[in-house]
């Protein structure tokens, strides 16, 4: 389930939900979060001319955000110097946000269940831009033949089966506005995207499950269920792994009425639901 990223993307903090009034933001905090968004797994050490490659963001700004940053304890200098990485403040700031979800001490213990088995990789996340990042991930200990993600790796909405199962769960408005914000985020890739991705979120709908068949990670199949908080925030939970062991069938027979269970335990301890099929339209 690992991306296959270009070089230097777009990060999707610049591409988040569409705003219709911005009159109440500061551009400042924004630009300096874009900054620190420019950073992934793929990408942990980049130099502030890479900065403003990709956060489109002027070289003098960004030597600023930088020197701000630096000072704040959010981004810290490589031992060559003349490359970034993010510090020890951001790592506090992760801390914090994993300790008040309290869905994932509900959650661990049902997905390793699931994970030892079924002998899937377990996940469960949560939508940050553009991107589903993971809070909960379990791994059967039997087996090496698991996705390389952990907590706070990421997956695309349109291709991963989490991105598609969250996309199932949310209004038409919504869903509609984030559309718009992935085709301009695509460009000319959309066209490829959308139809897979639509077929998913169809199959979420009416099924209450969807799949990504080696779409998100070559050689990588999964499931996934939408699951909604006490809040109405929207979650998906996650199951797969290589694709000769977990094929479609035995995704669609075996591993999406366990996920599906599992997600409804998670729901009912939380306050929450798991939204059910659609009936079709008469």
């Amino acid at each position: 389930m690992a991306a296959e990223h270009n070089p230097l993307p777009v990060p999707s903090a610049d591409t988040t939900d569409a705003r219709v009034d911005r009159s109440d933001t500061v551009s400042a905090l924004e630009r300096g979060i874009s900054v620190l968004r420019s950073f992934s797994e793929d990408r942990p050490l980049l130099s502030p001319a890479e900065l403003a490659r990709i956060t489109g963001i002027p070289r003098p700004t960004v030597n600023r955000l930088v020197a701000t940053l630096v000072a704040m304890g959010m981004l810290k200098a490589s031992p060559a110097g003349d490359r970034l990485a993010l510090g020890p403040g951001v790592v506090s700031l992760s801390r914090v946000f994993l300790g008040s979800l309290d869905v994932r001490a509900v959650a661990r213990p049902v997905m390793q269940a699931l994970a030892e088995e079924s002998g899937a990789s377990v996940y469960l996340a949560v939508r940050d831009g553009m991107e589903m990042v993971l809070i909960e991930a379990c791994r059967p200990r039997s087996t090496m033949l698991s996705a390389r993600l952990d907590v706070g790796s990421r997956a695309p909405l349109p291709n991963s089966a989490l991105g598609r199962a969250y996309l199932s769960a949310l209004d038409d408005a919504t869903r509609a506005q984030l559309f718009d914000s992935m085709r301009l985020m695509r460009g000319p890739e959309w066209d490829s995207l959308a139809p897979a991705m639509l077929r998913a979120i169809d199959e979420a709908q009416r099924l209450g499950y969807c799949l990504s068949l080696g779409e998100f990670h070559r050689e990588i199949n999964s499931v996934s269920v939408p699951l909604v908080g006490p809040g109405n925030e929207i979650m998906a939970l996650n199951g797969g792994g290589a694709g000769f062991v977990f094929p479609e069938e035995r995704l669609r027979d075996e591993l999406a009425p366990r996920l599906r269970a599992v997600a409804g335990r998670i729901a009912s301890e939380i306050g929450g639901h798991v939204p059910g099929p659609r009936l079709p339209e008469r």
